[in-house]
């Protein structure tokens, strides 16, 4: 398999306070990648650096091969266009309809007509199993629906790269199966790269290729579901069995 992400070394700290300490990760293509780990571990600080939201103190993180640490936004755009965010709230803008929240990068990022994102938009919602939502406003959606919209949305580009920041958080059990599947599914579909970042154990090893254990800003462990079941590390023995904080 192919190497679409690499992080090197990577160290940042906050006040004083490292939260990640000499991160080395490599992300295969095609890949779901779930980053697990306790309440503070830097699940989501890995994410935004990977998504160039933040830049690390010290390390490299390579991008088909170029390292993003050192680019300026301009810089920084074309990788950004091409990975996709699927934020723990969807973060949806309130004020727009459902079509104008999936069009909006497309409206941003590319020359095609009106029609033709209208056409994206439509095809986009069908995709991710809500038709016809198109006027509905984010506040007339339930959570689930939601985290739907804001994965029709993060698709739009057509992303090698998608990060999903907690996408079951607050669901329901019968909404956390169907957004789990429906992020197996559009990986494969899409041929896209997942990174997921998740506190959701059975989904987690369920759909993941390989999950990453993050404990006190430090990597402990990679490797497929079934090596993390086998692991004999005290760290992935006590986070599985939920003993972990």
């Amino acid at each position: 398999m192919t190497s679409i992400i690499e992080l090197c070394g990577v160290r940042i700290a906050f006040d004083g306070h490292e939260v990640l300490r000499g991160i080395d990760l490599t992300v295969q293509e095609g890949e779901i990648l779930t980053v697990m780990g306790g309440s503070g571990s830097g699940k989501s600080v890995l994410l935004k650096l990977i998504a160039g939201l933040i830049t690390p103190d010290s390390g490299e993180i390579r991008i088909h091969g170029t390292d993003i640490v050192p680019l300026d936004e301009e810089e920084l755009l074309p990788f950004r266009q091409r990975m996709g965010v699927v934020f723990q709230q969807a973060a949806l803008f309130d004020s727009m309809s459902v079509e104008e929240n999936v069009a909006y990068p497309l409206q941003e990022h590319t020359q095609l007509t009106e029609a033709e994102i209208r056409s994206r938009v439509a095809e986009l919602l069908e995709v991710v199993g809500l038709p016809g939502v198109q006027r509905q406003y984010p506040a007339e959606l339930s959570g689930g629906m939601r985290k739907r919209v804001g994965i029709a949305r993060a698709l739009a580009l057509k992303p090698a790269v998608v990060l999903y920041d907690e996408p079951t958080s607050g669901l329901d059990p019968g909404n956390a199966k169907l957004i789990s599947e429906l992020i197996a599914n559009l990986t494969r579909a899409f041929t896209t790269t997942s990174i997921v970042v998740s506190h959701d154990l059975h989904w987690s090893f369920t759909i993941s290729s390989r999950l990453a254990l993050l404990y006190q800003g430090e990597l402990v462990a990679v490797g497929s579901p079934s090596e993390l079941r086998s692991s004999t590390i005290p760290e992935v023995q006590a986070f599985l069995a939920g003993d972990l904080n």
